[in-house]
């Protein structure tokens, strides 16, 4: 069972991207999460955060972003964002081909597969009008 470390609001904006952070570094580095599984955790929470706020809530329209962190065994941080934006899986397309040269892949894809990269586990799910995506960082 994972152990609620805690949890914030932010409004859905690049203006709130150093306080995602901060909250985030702050509350994983107290929980004793390493330097490398911490940063890994860093790059991925502001992709994530950065494709809720541009393209979670239609253009003029406010929105929020719920930033959940817990500890899991393993031990595992995890990172859960919440949002009720515009439905929308991440993982649901297909992975971005990086055999191909920048002119011949299509825009995007390349942040969301960076993410499952460097992750141990993400998955996502649709509840209660909010999209809920979950990174998992092992310590090891």
């Amino acid at each position: 069972m994972a152990e609620l470390i805690g949890q914030r609001v932010f409004p859905a904006d690049d203006t709130a991207l150093a306080d995602v952070l901060g909250f985030i570094t702050g509350s994983l580095e107290e929980a004793g999460c390493p330097p490398r599984a911490l940063m890994q955790l860093e790059v991925s929470a502001e992709e994530i955060f950065v494709n809720i706020a541009h393209y979670g809530y239609p253009a003029g329209s406010p929105g929020q972003a719920r930033v959940t962190l817990s500890l899991d065994e393993g031990p595992a941080a995890v990172v859960e964002f919440a949002d009720k934006g515009v439905p929308f899986d991440p993982l649901a397309k297909p992975d971005a081909d990086i055999t191909l040269s920048a002119e011949e892949r299509r825009i995007g894809g390349l942040g969301i597969l960076m993410v499952k990269k460097a992750m141990d586990n993400v998955t996502y799910r649709r509840e209660d009008g909010m999209n809920i995506l979950t990174l998992q960082k092992r310590f090891a």
